[in-house]
């Protein structure tokens, strides 16, 4: 059945199984009520909408690169770019293309299929767009798949990306419409919601989900759900990040989650978006193997791959493959 219950189900009651109608609408109340079930209930209706979606045993990797490293003139809280928070990163020009290129075919040659390339900008500038169009060209030529996340977008720049032959476009929403003020005062979410539809026109797939940790509420963790599930259509990948609270930012005492609440987040992204990938993304450095199979448990198929994430770490390669036999997980 489909309905999703108000209330915790009892030991009794049968869990929703099935995706839902396409344009099914979710409430605030409606991922609250997920949040709220008995956890061994959530899993298994977690693994049995991902399952009637998704081979279970199979993990698509990315690799996230910096073309682009410190400067940005943003001030949102958790972030090592910066130019407003006082870390000690030091700020590059963009890559050459040749050494973004060598950077992706070495990703592709450890099992990654999508290559990600992320530049910390407000947004760019054309003249700054055309080398990371020349990127995406040369990536795609590997045969792999691409993603940038550029920040906001200017009229006309989507258009240039598709034309590139982008296959995604990473623009996240951080965190609900109600908390988001408290993270980020330079830009409103309507500015990102206003880039991601201009990447809908053109045709590009949608990457965008949140970061969890950063001092918000349940219901903020909720609202930020629904407002990525709502959407038409949902985002076909979804990140959901366990903050890494860097020293030098706003952020930096934030306590962060309780483990099973940050797993309870990631089965929430997966009922409410069963055809999505939902992807694993910062934190997993910190987290244990045993933590990581929880999270694949609750609907997370995808993850990030490679030792490093822009600027923060990330699990070396020889570590996730162990992990990846001990789990009988399959590249996709």
């Amino acid at each position: 059945m489909n309905a999703i219950p108000q209330t915790a189900p009892s030991s009794s009651s049968s869990p929703a199984t099935g995706s839902g109608p396409a344009d099914r609408h979710w409430t605030v109340a409606e991922v609250e009520a997920l949040y709220a079930m008995p956890l061994m209930d959530l899993l298994f209706q977690a693994q049995q909408v991902h399952r009637a979606h998704f081979d279970a045993n199979e993990i698509q990797r990315s690799t996230l690169i910096s073309v682009k490293t410190g400067g940005c003139s943003e001030d949102c809280g958790y972030c090592s770019q910066s130019a407003r928070n006082k870390t000690e990163l030091e700020r590059e020009k963009l890559m050459a293309v040749d050494d973004v290129v060598a950077a992706a075919r070495i990703a592709k040659e450890k099992g990654a299929s999508r290559f990600c390339m992320g530049a910390a900008w407000r947004g760019p500038k054309d003249k700054d767009l055309e080398p990371v169009l020349e990127m995406i060209r040369e990536v795609k030529a590997l045969g792999m798949q691409t993603c940038v996340t550029l920040g906001m977008l200017r009229e006309g720049q989507a258009e240039k990306l598709a034309e590139a032959g982008l296959d995604y476009y990473n623009h996240n929403l951080d965190t609900d419409a109600e908390f988001y003020g408290q993270v980020i005062t330079t830009h409103t979410q309507q500015d990102r919601l206003d880039t991601i539809g201009e990447v809908r026109k053109v045709g590009i797939n949608v990457c965008s989900g949140g970061i969890i940790g950063m001092g918000e509420s349940r219901r903020n963790r909720a609202a930020l759900i629904v407002q990525l599930a709502n959407m038409t259509p949902p985002p076909e990948s979804v990140p959901i990040n366990n903050l890494v609270a860097i020293p030098g930012t706003p952020m930096a005492a934030a306590k962060g989650v309780d483990n099973f609440e940050f797993v309870r987040t990631i089965a929430a992204a997966r009922i409410t978006m069963p055809s999505s990938f939902v992807r694993l993304s910062a934190g997993r450095e910190a987290m244990s193997e045993e933590m990581q199979a929880l999270c694949f448990l609750a609907g997370a198929n995808s993850m990030f791959y490679g030792d490093k994430l822009l600027t923060t770490g990330n699990p070396d390669v020889d570590r996730d493959e162990a992990l990846f036999a001990k789990l009988g997980l399959r590249p996709i």
